[in-house]
């Protein structure tokens, strides 16, 4: 029997053991070691997950794909089910048939039981709202012990991307540690040094917690609304003044964890309703094709891949020939600043309260340690970088180091009795 971290993100999942040479993260779909947390469901219910069940999706497979699933942990959609073919499964199901696959695939390739886990968790599931952070650890914590687990306990992701940092450092720095996940914006001020890393009470290490939840998904909403939205209504007028198509559908639409409760006919109808009195009946037109087809994380995915492009380019083309013959998108880099402006000044604005409330100054922290995927947008980074300006900056491995770090956590709390846990 053995212990790991696991880290069920919004986006990607790991999961982390130790071993003779370390710390490290098991395959979970081939050799790759980060699976992305979607399922898809065929209409006889059965689960695919990770990279496979998008391709099935996209291949045009009948059946239901759900990413993002991690969101709905700490918000009334966790009670909730999901239509699958003819029956409905509850999103706490849901969670579970993917920790659930994640699991078996850890312990196949490792050859080993897994019976213990440090599971990693936002600081905050929910923004102030303390009993909804509760609610949502106890919810992960009961689908853990669902699919096997018997020994549980949590760690904050940022506190377990700090650990894994820990590893390279050579002597005592306090280090701000700035995990820029899909759901949500993480943040740790930490002492670390090589004699603390062997330390297995660790409590007093760490200055301060902070978070916010925002995360890459609400960049792909925003820039979602801004570019792709509009081409097929949004805010576009109805023939009575002063009123434009309902907003509504759109920001559902543009929202992966509730882009499934459009599908379904009464959406359709009310859909027929709105286009009758639609200024532009034909952007309407192409709403209800994408509904019809359910094709909506299509969409989401094309604004996602546009995001990702955009972090490193001028421009991005967003192609939506499946659509309408010859529709596309072209997004130049200036509107996903414009669009996301904001999320990324709140980021900011988190990341000096944090600071604040380890009793620092901006002049004190020695390392600014970067991971997750928003952070490789640049307005992003800036806005980070700017709220620690003399620290040195160090970059993570973008979807491992929160797992790699929860497997060290895991060695701490459980390894004396387990074997290379």
């Amino acid at each position: 029997m053995a212990a790991c971290g696991l880290d069920f993100g919004t986006s990607n999942t790991t999961l982390g053991l130790a071993g003779a040479n370390g710390p490290h993260l098991a395959a979970l779909e081939g050799e790759a070691v980060a699976v992305p947390s979607a399922l898809f469901y065929d209409r006889s219910g059965t689960p695919t997950i990770g990279r496979a069940a998008i391709a099935r999706y996209v291949g045009g497979e009948d059946g239901r794909l759900l990413r993002s699933i991690k969101s709905v942990l700490g918000s009334a959609l966790i009670e909730e089910k999901t239509q699958v073919g003819r029956s409905a499964i509850g999103f706490r199901e849901v969670i579970a048939d993917f920790l659930r696959m994640v699991k078996a695939r850890a312990e196949q390739a490792e050859d080993r039981a897994l019976d213990a886990v440090v599971l990693g968790r936002p600081v905050f599931f929910v923004d102030n709202d303390a009993a909804g952070n509760a609610r949502a650890e106890a919810v992960l914590r009961e689908i853990a012990a669902k699919i096997g687990f018997s020994e549980i306990s949590t760690q904050y992701e940022p506190i377990a991307a700090a650990f894994d940092y820990e590893q390279q450092v050579r002597a005592e720095e306090i280090a701000l540690i700035a995990d820029i996940g899909g759901g949500t914006s993480d943040f740790s001020v930490v002492r670390l040094s090589p004699e603390r890393h062997r330390a297995v009470d660790r409590a007093a290490d760490i200055l301060a917690n902070d978070g916010v939840r925002i995360g890459g998904t609400d960049f792909d909403r925003h820039l979602s609304l801004g570019e792709l939205m509009p081409l097929l209504g949004y805010r576009s007028p109805m023939k009575r003044a002063g009123r434009d198509v309902p907003s509504g559908y759109f920001h559902e639409l543009a929202t992966w964890s509730r882009i499934n409760r459009l599908y379904n006919a009464r959406t359709l109808r009310e859909l027929a309703e709105v286009r009758r009195e639609a200024a532009r009946p034909e952007l309407v037109d192409r709403l209800i094709h994408v509904l019809a087809e359910e094709r909506g994380h299509t969409l989401a995915m094309e604004a996602e891949a546009a995001k990702i492009t955009l972090s490193d380019a001028p421009e991005a083309r967003v192609e939506l020939g499946w659509l309408e013959p010859g529709l596309h998108s072209d997004i130049a880099a200036p509107a996903l600043v414009s669009h996301t402006a904001e999320l990324a000044r709140r980021i900011a604005a988190r990341v000096e309260t944090c600071v604040k409330a380890a009793g620092l100054g901006v002049g004190d922290i020695d390392a600014l340690f970067l991971t997750g995927g928003s952070t490789r947008l640049p307005h992003v980074r800036a806005a980070i970088v700017a709220a620690a300006p003399e620290a040195r900056v160090v970059e993570g491995d973008t979807f491992g180091s929160v797992g790699t770090g929860l497997a060290i956590e895991a060695t701490r709390r459980y390894g004396s009795r387990r074997k290379a846990a």
